[in-house]
C-alpha cells in the first residue's frame, strides 16, 4: 500500500516532507470535499429558512457530530469550532480563566508547553491577580502525575498540559493528570494538537475538562480548529467573541446568548473547513489507527537507529523511539539549526529549525534553537534515507570534519 499516492503534492514537487508537526499535507479527498461544499451547498448556515441554507447548516452540524464521535465527546454541543488549537486555548483562558480565577488562585502549566498553552495563562493570571506555576519536566521530557501531586495545592484552579510534546514527541498521562487536578478541585486543560492526529483520543476516558486541537495538523484545511469542553463548564462560561449567530436576543442596552455550541461561534462560520475536517476524519478512519501508529513508530525507530551512526547529532528526549510519536528534535555539533535547514532544503528535504514555539523549554534544556524532523504516516523509509543523505553532507558543506 503506497499511501504517498494519496498526496500528489509530494510527487509533483519531489520533496521529502518532514515538517508534519507544523502542518500536514492534504489528500485530494479532503480538498474535494471542501470544494464540493462551496460548489453545491454554499450559503450562510443557521440563519436562512431557504433550502440551500438548511443544507449548509446540515453540512456544518453533521461535521460537528463526526468530530464529537471521533474524540468520544458525550454530546455534539461540547464541540466548538475555532480557527485552530491556539484560538481554542485562548478561548478557555479568556472565557473560563478570566471569569473564575480570583486573586491568589493558581494555574499550573508545564515548562514543556507550546507557547499557545503558556502565554494565554500568563495573561489570564496577570489580569486576575493569580499565580502561574510551572511544572518542570526531567531533561528527557518526563512529566508524571506524581510530579504534579508534589506542587499542586487547594489554591490551584487550572492545570494546563500538552498530551504530546511538539519538541520531545513524548506523550503525557492526561488521565492521570486529570485525576490529580480533580482531586484538588482544579480543572484539566489538554493541548491535543500533536496527539489527536496521531493516536486515538477519547475525552471521556481521559476525563479532561477541555481539549484543543487543529484540523491542519490532521490532513484537514487550515483555519479550522476544535475546542472540546464539558457541557456544564461551557454553559457557565461567558462568550469569547460577540456578534452574529452567537446571540439569542438583542436590545439597545444588552443581549442574551444562544445555546451551546453557538454561544462561542460568533460571525459567519467556516463551513468549508468543518466539512474538510469531517473528510479528514473519514480519511484517518479508512486507514485505521493500527496502521497509522505502526507506520509512524516504525519510521521513527528506523530514523533513530540510523542516527546512532552520527556521533555529532544529539537527540532531545528519550532514547526510546516509541516515546517520540514521529517527532525527532536534534542538534548538529558546530552547525546552527538554520544552516542545517538551508542545506536540507538544497536536498529537497523539508524540516523545521528554530525554537518550535517552546522558547522556555529550550532555554531550560540549555539551547536556543534545534532541528526537528516530524513524520506522518504517508512518509516512508525512502524519505528517511533521503533525509540522511542530506544530513551526511551538512558538516562537510560547513567545512567541518565528519
Amino acid at each position: 500500500m503506497d499511501i504517498k499516492e494519496e498526496f500528489p503534492i509530494l510527487e509533483k514537487r519531489n520533496i521529502v516532507y518532514l515538517d508534519n508537526a507544523a502542518t500536514t499535507q492534504k489528500p485530494p479527498c479532503v480538498i474535494e470535499a471542501a470544494s464540493r461544499y462551496y460548489k453545491e451547498n454554499n450559503a450562510n448556515p443557521l440563519r436562512g429558512l431557504y433550502q440551500l441554507s438548511i443544507d449548509a447548516t446540515d453540512e456544518y452540524e453533521n461535521s460537528r457530530q463526526e468530530v464529537a464521535d471521533f474524540i468520544g465527546a458525550a454530546d455534539k454541543s461540547e464541540i466548538i469550532f475555532t480557527r485552530n488549537a491556539t484560538e481554542s486555548l485562548n478561548l478557555v483562558a479568556y472565557s473560563y480563566g478570566r471569569s473564575f480565577l480570583d486573586q491568589g488562585d493558581e494555574v499550573i502549566t508545564t515548562i514543556a508547553e507550546h507557547h499557545s498553552n503558556m502565554i494565554p495563562w500568563q495573561q489570564a493570571c496577570k489580569a486576575r491577580g493569580a499565580k502561574l506555576t510551572y511544572l518542570y519536566c526531567e531533561k528527557d521530557g518526563t512529566l508524571t502525575p506524581d510530579m504534579l501531586e508534589k506542587i499542586i495545592s487547594d489554591k490551584t484552579k487550572i492545570v494546563a498540559v500538552t498530551q504530546v510534546s511538539n519538541v520531545f514527541g513524548r506523550e503525557n498521562d492526561i488521565k492521570g493528570f486529570a485525576e490529580v487536578a480533580h482531586r484538588h478541585g482544579a480543572i484539566l486543560v489538554a493541548d491535543g494538537a500533536q496527539s489527536v492526529p496521531h493516536m486515538p483520543v477519547n475525552v471521556q476516558d481521559l476525563d479532561c475538562d477541555f481539549l484543543a486541537f487543529s484540523g491542519h495538523k490532521m490532513y484537514a484545511p487550515m483555519g479550522i480548529g476544535v475546542l472540546y469542553g464539558k457541557k456544564d463548564l461551557l454553559e457557565k462560561m461567558p462568550p469569547f467573541l460577540f456578534g452574529g449567530e452567537m446571540i439569542e436576543y438583542v436590545t439597545t442596552v444588552g443581549a442574551t446568548w444562544a445555546e451551546l455550541p453557538h454561544k462561542f461561534e460568533a460571525g459567519t462560520v467556516n463551513v468549508g473547513g468543518a466539512v474538510g475536517l469531517r473528510e479528514a476524519i473519514h480519511f484517518i478512519n479508512r486507514f485505521g489507527w493500527d496502521t497509522i501508529m505502526k507506520r509512524e513508530e516504525d519510521l521513527t525507530a528506523y530514523a533513530m537507529d540510523k542516527m546512532k551512526d552520527y556521533p555529532y547529532v544529539h537527540i532531545l528526549g528519550s532514547a526510546d523511539p516509541a516515546k517520540h510519536h514521529g517527532i525527532i528534535t536534534f542538534t548538529v555539533e558546530g552547525v546552527h539549526p538554520h544552516d542545517c535547514a538551508a542545506i536540507f532544503d538544497e536536498h529537497d528535504v523539508a524540516i523545521r529549525a528554530g525554537h518550535h514555539c517552546a522558547q522556555p523549554l529550550l532555554k531550560y534544556l540549555g539551547t536556543l534553537s534545534t532541528v526537528r524532523a516530524s513524520m506522518a504516516f504517508y512518509n516512508d523509509r525512502n524519505d528517511i534515507d533521503r533525509f540522511f543523505e542530506a544530513l551526511t553532507s551538512i558538516r562537510k558543506e560547513m567545512g567541518l570534519d565528519g
